[in-house]
């Protein structure tokens, strides 16, 4: 039927020619965080600028709009993959048309000069380089906030980004939930796991013998490296360019290999899903994830439920201490202890997985603080250091530390952290479904077979790409929408906490 309509013909073809722009785009991101010479950022913002403008003007055209229009008068079979695009497209469409492309323009140029701002900023740990540009994308934000409008809070226009659906005032109350319950778990898991610090952790791990294993376990964890690789940045992350082609990027400190190892695993679980989206659909909301807090569940399910767990390290011990001779004078039950050791700390990164959450809800209310002009950019330093110290009890004495230290505001995603917190809650209710689904899982997973889990993960998730909205995908996969049930029972669970 959609072959026969010449309005979905036409679609499928302009949004397939933008795809391509914006997968080239993506691929001058990705080389300007790795391997661009420095003297070429201005040359770059201009070829990046250029890109996003050409690929909005194309899809804000006046006729695709009327395409749109032509399919949802024709009104494609509910739950069908037409009506699902048809579907997206409109939504993409009437967001995109109130921001002229001069706008996207200007601010792809901005953040590629706030990124390197912000690079320069954090290794001098001075806020005031990076403020200025701060202050310009702010400017920016607000104003597309208005452009775009929005009911309740304008955080909400740039949460709708990430996560459709979300809104700032749920978030509100389920942080309000989720905080109480996670200083409740703090104190006595801080205490049951401080007998195994992960200074035991600390020896000399060349990065050769990193890079090796941790291709070694992304690799058994289903990560095509035929269709991707591993290269080293300041922050990491994965880019997904297109089909066949998913970027991992990790960063090495040879004290302590699991940093860079549980960075793997975590822009791993993103590739995986990138890699398990239908590329048939290439260019079309199917071929595309559905959600920010969707996306994270996957590397948060992968790194923290399968890669901390006592399991995985039975399995990977005696692997890593062929790769870290040093690592043998720990047990496996040592280095599981140590990898879940509970501390508060300064880095969101490196957090454990009871204070993760705390730093999140700090970010998110910061940045609702400056999205409803509470919040002047130049005091972000001094509250971010006065709210950290009252959550963690630590004093954050450099920039770098605090709010430097997340590479997000400068490359533009205002409403993005959230969406770790909800991958969280979304990874924990996930794994609880496939062991229900899936008996032997555990049995599998403690020989380090994970083919059973991603193929689980292949069919509720990563297959469908954008068809459901957010909530109704999670709703399919696990029986219910995203709640905090299953996060904490599995904190409590695993600290022992009652």
């Amino acid at each position: 039927m959609s072959n026969a309509l010449p309005a979905y013909r036409k679609l499928l073809k302009r949004t397939r020619e933008i795809a391509l722009l914006d997968s080239a785009n993506s691929l001058l991101s990705w080389d300007k965080e790795t391997y661009m010479p420095p003297r070429a950022l201005d040359h770059r913002a201009g070829q990046m600028a250029y890109f996003s403008g050409q690929a909005h003007r194309l899809f804000t055209a006046r006729k695709v709009g009327e395409w749109i229009s032509d399919c949802e008068q024709h009104g494609f079979a509910p739950g069908s993959d037409e009506a699902a695009n048809v579907r997206e497209w409109r939504r993409s469409y009437d967001h995109k048309t109130k921001i002229p492309a001069r706008l996207v323009e200007k601010f792809q140029r901005l953040c590629a000069h706030a990124r390197e701002a912000w690079g320069e900023a954090r290794q001098a740990s001075n806020f005031k380089r990076f403020r200025p540009h701060l202050q310009k994308l702010m400017e920016m934000h607000l104003q597309f906030a208005e452009l775009w409008g929005y009911t309740g809070s304008p955080y909400n226009a740039h949460l709708d980004q990430f996560e459709p659906g979300a809104r700032a005032e749920d978030l509100r109350e389920l942080f309000a939930q989720l905080r109480p319950e996670i200083v409740s778990i703090l104190g006595p898991a801080r205490e049951r796991s401080a007998a195994t610090p992960r200074s035991v952790l600390h020896g000399h791990y060349p990065v050769a013998a990193q890079q090796a294993f941790n291709r070694e376990v992304a690799q058994a964890l289903g990560f095509d490296f035929a269709a991707g690789r591993i290269d080293t940045t300041t922050h990491p992350f994965c880019s997904g360019l297109g089909p066949k082609d998913c970027r991992l990027t990790t960063r090495y400190n040879e004290a302590d290999f699991t940093q860079s190892l549980y960075g793997i695993m975590h822009e791993a679980g993103h590739g995986l899903y990138d890699q398990g989206l239908p590329a048939e659909h290439y260019g079309t909301p199917l071929s595309n994830a559905v959600s920010l807090g969707l996306h994270e569940s996957q590397s948060r399910l992968w790194e923290n439920h399968v890669g901390r767990s006592e399991t995985f390290w039975q399995h990977w011990h005696p692997i890593a201490c062929r790769h870290f001779p040093e690592l043998a004078r720990l047990t496996p039950a040592q280095v599981t202890a140590a990898v879940n050791h509970v501390e508060p700390s300064f880095i969101r990164v490196e957090a454990d997985q009871v204070t993760y959450d705390l730093h999140i809800i700090l970010r998110f209310e910061i940045e609702l603080k400056l999205i409803e002009r509470q919040l002047a950019v130049a005091d972000v330093p001094a509250y971010w250091n006065e709210q950290f110290e009252k959550s963690f009890g630590l004093k954050i004495a450099k920039d770098a530390d605090g709010c430097l230290q997340d590479v997000h505001w400068s490359i533009g995603t205002m409403g993005y952290f959230p969406t770790y917190s909800l991958g969280n809650l979304n990874a924990a209710q996930l794994m609880q479904r496939a062991q229900t689904d899936c008996p032997a899982l555990e049995t599998e997973l403690a020989r380090g077979e994970y083919a059973t889990l991603l193929g689980w993960l292949r069919e509720k998730i990563h297959r469908h790409g954008m068809k459901h909205p957010p909530q109704e995908l999670m709703r399919l996969a696990t029986g219910a929408g995203t709640n905090p049930a299953a996060h904490l029972a599995a904190l409590r669970k695993k600290y022992a906490v009652t």
